[in-house]
């Protein structure tokens, strides 16, 4: 029976140091987070008008940061080829990129970026300048419209 009792504690003991150790395998940034319900990257991406200036609780995969300053990170969708970026202000938040491949737990409002097809031209410059990649302006037709999402707080776990 004592043998049995002291076997209980050293797995009651264990566990209780498992679950601290896994809850100081995350990072918080910015502001604590608020909101409880998560709202789907995918419901975001297929209807974004109705997100635009909302506050919402998403989460995903860290699937790229901003290797210059860290001032965004894009985060996968729970449909597959699907991200979202999210957008801090430089130096107000820094994401680092040991983040990629880590779950982030990201709160903020979605907002829509309304771009010229000149101002798009550019953008998409940049973006393809940024990951080292060839590209075309003539792929560019009109104006462009994206949505992102700027950040209040994020949390990342391992």
């Amino acid at each position: 029976m004592f043998r049995f009792n002291k076997v209980l504690l050293i797995l009651a003991v264990l566990a209780i140091t498992h679950t601290y150790a896994y809850a100081s395998n995350s990072e918080n940034f910015g502001k604590p987070i608020t909101l409880q319900e998560i709202t789907k990257v995918s419901d975001i991406l297929a209807s974004p008008e109705n997100y635009a200036n909302k506050k919402v609780l998403v989460k995903g995969m860290v699937v790229e940061v901003c290797a210059k300053r860290g001032c965004w990170m894009d985060i996968a969708s729970d449909k597959a080829f699907e991200k979202i970026q999210i957008k801090v202000l430089d130096g107000v938040i820094v994401f680092p990129l040991s983040a990629r491949g880590k779950e982030a737990l990201v709160e903020g409002k979605v907002e829509a970026l309304n771009y010229t097809k000149e101002e798009a031209i550019e953008l998409l410059e940049h973006k393809a300048e940024e990951k080292g990649e060839k590209f075309d302006p003539s792929s560019v037709t009109g104006p462009l419209t994206t949505y992102r999402i700027k950040a209040l707080g994020a949390t990342i776990t391992e």
